[in-house]
């Protein structure tokens, strides 16, 4: 999201045996049986209430309001627990948003089990404040980031306004330092088994989505690239974007990606704990 000075606040992813012709296709089947597949989370660790609807769906009613969902994802798998954002902490964000029933990301993944020593990776999406920000909340975990987000966002004229902010550019510094930042260059279909990465809607100057392969299909974790399902459903861009045509092209690439057996989850709709079931509260199972 984008933080601004105004009010309006946010800057703002079954196959068959075939006959020996269909060698790509057997090969296809083949790895796809190969991916490890993941429990895939989306964990509400706070609200936002009464958020304009005109800050993430482009061209809507500004007197309209939404209590917006802040969460974060999780992907467990057999041998390693990857987040998807870290979500936010720090005093200066938590006062300046005032959220409500706010809990710290990394204690916001205790019902599943999770302590934080035990994530293994966060990808971060992109570096605005609310996605970035609690990334160092997980001492063990290496920390993928696109490196021309990481690259851009690193001069100071470039933060701050923009969403991005020093003291977590500092961070990724300080974790760039302990051996743990793990720079991406542009889409990855091997970042992880079973994980991959695209460039999405120009929400930020890479901001990136994640599909990570579930039982049921792919689940795609489309963050900020898509706000709300009704960017998805009615193919209108989020308000926040540096390219309008961008953001919609990106919204063709995650359907495709989904395929029939897949689903798209956006960053803040607070329908997401509707339409999958809570495990606990605030945590949904995504398929």
């Amino acid at each position: 999201m984008r933080m601004r000075r105004s009010w309006v606040g946010l800057a703002v992813l079954c196959f068959c045996m075939l006959t020996p012709a269909a060698g790509p296709a057997m090969q296809s089947a083949r790895d796809a049986q190969a991916w490890p597949l993941y429990e895939a989370y989306a964990v509400r660790y706070a609200i936002l209430p009464q958020f304009p609807l005109s800050a993430l769906v482009a061209g809507a009613d500004p007197n309209q309001k939404l209590d917006i969902a802040m969460m974060v994802w999780v992907a467990r798998g057999a041998d390693r627990v990857v987040l998807i954002d870290a979500g936010f902490y720090r005093p200066a964000f938590v006062s300046r948003w005032k959220p409500v029933q706010y809990i710290r990301p990394d204690r916001a993944l205790a019902p599943l089990g999770i302590v934080p020593e035990a994530v293994t990776d966060v990808i971060v999406t992109h570096a605005h404040w609310d996605h970035l920000d609690g990334a160092d909340l997980f001492p063990r975990a290496r920390v993928w980031i696109q490196r021309a987000e990481y690259d851009y966002y690193r001069p100071p004229e470039h933060q701050t306004r923009t969403g991005v902010f020093p003291e977590d550019m500092a961070m990724l510094e300080q974790i760039r330092g302990e051996g743990r930042l793990e720079l991406v260059d542009g889409d990855r279909n091997d970042l992880l088994p079973g994980i991959s990465v695209f460039l999405g809607a120009r929400h930020t100057y890479a901001s990136q989505f994640v599909v990570v392969q579930s039982a049921g299909g792919p689940v795609v974790l489309a963050s900020d690239n898509a706000y709300l399902y009704e960017n998805l459903e009615r193919n209108i861009p989020i308000a926040q974007t540096l390219d309008p045509a961008a953001c919609l092209a990106s919204f063709e690439r995650m359907r495709k990606l989904a395929g029939p057996q897949g689903v798209i989850v956006p960053g803040h709709d607070p329908a997401v704990f509707v339409r999958y079931a809570e495990v606990a509260a605030g945590i949904a199972r995504i398929r």
